[in-house]
């Protein structure tokens, strides 16, 4: 497992890198910082979404809170972030610790939630979560099962948590 993690984030280090490509995936990566993707995309269904607007408020804190569990599970893990010769990272993490990768975390969390909110938004959102949680390989913050094992974490988390009711009301 060990040594076909290493492939697969050299593979995702290594293809389809230009200048512009890495500056948008770094800029992608930047939006997840803290959940904050997840925060606006909350408060903009609140905003647009009346009836849910309870919902939606709540699941915008997901993303935020699923970090600060996800930061728990890294004291615990302690696991070093990649380190590939020749192959320096594309961006900086708070901490040295890499295992689960709070990005994906944060948002399958988010993405999970907002979904019962809205199932048919569910594709967007979780294209969005999947889009971001690959940022992390392809810039060298995190192995592949990193992201994996965040995505898991908070999937299981965004369906658990429950959501209040909605306002009920347009």
């Amino acid at each position: 497992m060990k040594e076909t993690d290493l492939k697969l984030l050299k593979l995702m280090r290594t293809r389809g890198h230009t200048p512009a490509a890495e500056k948008a995936v770094q800029l992608v990566a930047k939006s997840g910082e803290n959940g904050y993707l997840w925060f606006g995309i909350g408060l903009a269904g609140a905003v647009l979404d009346p009836p849910r607007r309870k919902q939606w408020l709540f699941s915008s804190l997901i993303g935020p809170l699923a970090i600060g569990l996800n930061f728990g599970i890294k004291l615990i893990a302690k696991r070093p972030r990649p380190v590939l010769e020749g192959l320096p990272p594309l961006g900086g993490a708070p901490s040295s610790l890499s295992f689960p990768s709070a990005h994906a975390t944060a948002s399958f969390a988010a993405a999970t939630a907002m979904s019962r909110i809205r199932p048919e938004l569910r594709l967007a959102l979780f294209g969005a979560a999947a889009i971001m949680a690959a940022t992390r390989p392809y810039l060298g913050m995190h192995y592949p099962s990193d992201v994996v094992v965040g995505a898991a974490l908070g999937s299981v988390l965004g369906g658990t948590v429950p959501l209040p009711a909605g306002n009920d009301r347009a």
